[in-house]
């Protein structure tokens, strides 16, 4: 178990699970769930040789969905804990890029879109050879598209964009699991907390005034 990792990622639409020997991927599990991440993540990981006992966990830390998000970091803590792992986490919009690079060498930049929420997307910028050109950062479809600069969008949230411009193109994509040692080892070695991109949606009560 030594050179096993296991790659969990929750933090959008799709729920999937990978498990890599060294470099090589020996089971995966990916569907599109919308919601329901919690109840799919433990079965998949379950049905993977040796429950996907790994030394290593690697953990989409988003931005993404709050609750996704949640999830995941939750149970790669808790596997790890309970394993006696190392444990570390990765970039939703980044795994996307990194898997649009290498099966489309067409494009020389590229901007992931992702949904975001409250009618804003999330953004990222990258060149090839994969490199961020900024950071993820929630705006409107509007202004997502006025920063696009000449790059190829790609995401779930393309969707806002082509309403907006029929010149840009729906490739709706979703991080997956399986990808993600496409990622050089740097983007693999974030902190395994959670990057939502925004406010969360839900806000703590204001105090009562005292009588």
């Amino acid at each position: 178990m030594r050179d096993r990792l296991l790659v969990i990622d929750t933090a959008t639409a799709a729920c999937s699970v990978a498990l890599f020997e060294g470099e090589r991927l020996i089971a995966r599990a990916h569907e599109e769930v919308g919601r329901g991440h919690a109840e799919r993540l433990v079965p998949m990981i379950a049905g993977l040789p040796d429950g996907g006992r790994a030394a290593r966990i690697l953990v989409d830390v988003g931005p993404g969905s709050f609750t996704g998000i949640r999830v995941g970091i939750a149970a790669a803590r808790a596997l790890a804990l309970g394993w006696g792992a190392a444990v570390s986490g990765y970039g939703a919009l980044a795994l996307v890029a990194a898997a649009a690079l290498a099966e489309n060498t067409d494009f020389a930049a590229l901007a992931v879109i992702a949904e975001g929420g409250h009618g804003e997307v999330f953004m990222q910028r990258f060149a090839r050879p994969f490199r961020p050109l900024d950071t993820p950062r929630s705006l409107t479809p509007a202004a997502a598209l006025a920063a696009l600069d000449g790059a190829a969008a790609i995401g779930s949230g393309t969707r806002w964009l082509a309403a907006l411009d029929a010149t840009v193109a729906e490739r709706p994509a979703l991080p997956d699991a399986a990808h993600a040692l496409l990622l050089p080892a740097a983007e693999r070695a974030l902190p395994a907390v959670p990057f939502y991109g925004r406010a969360p949606d839900a806000k703590p009560p204001a105090p009562r005034a005292a009588p």
